[in-house]
């Protein structure tokens, strides 16, 4: 599997996902994707390859041994790793096709943010249209 950043300076190639995909609503990740919750998921390092704009790469260590890769020119956040794991942290929502995977949990929802509402309110295919 493909994925990209926004601007597509930085693509990489997965070959599988080895971990399941989890809804990450902690603090950072809210912060660090300005959204109420990331979805991730845990991949091999060996199943992992950067394919072009390596180079293109920042980093931020968010907490503690903990380092959050993004693109330096449009910002969207990849992966994340921490030194001496055997996997890095990949950001599932930048791929670029089905990983055939779906969510299994959401996690550090006790990081929720009040006005996260997720039943009774309106849902639209595409942007909400005046009527």
């Amino acid at each position: 599997m493909k994925g990209s950043c926004l601007c597509g300076a930085i693509e990489y190639e997965v070959s599988t996902l080895d971990m399941p995909i989890t809804f990450c609503h902690c603090q950072r990740c809210r912060k660090a994707h300005a959204a109420p919750f990331a979805p991730t998921a845990g991949v091999m390092r060996e199943n992992f390859r950067w394919l072009k704009g390596e180079d293109t790469l920042s980093s931020f260590e968010s907490s503690p041994g903990k380092a959050r890769y993004f693109c330096s020119v449009c910002g969207s956040q990849l992966v994340a790793e921490r030194a001496g794991q055997p996997h890095i942290i990949l950001r599932v929502a930048t791929l670029d096709e089905d990983p055939g995977a779906r969510p299994e949990a959401h996690i550090w929802v006790s990081h929720d943010v009040e006005w996260l509402v997720h039943e009774d309110i309106p849902v639209h295919k595409e942007w909400q249209v005046d009527g």
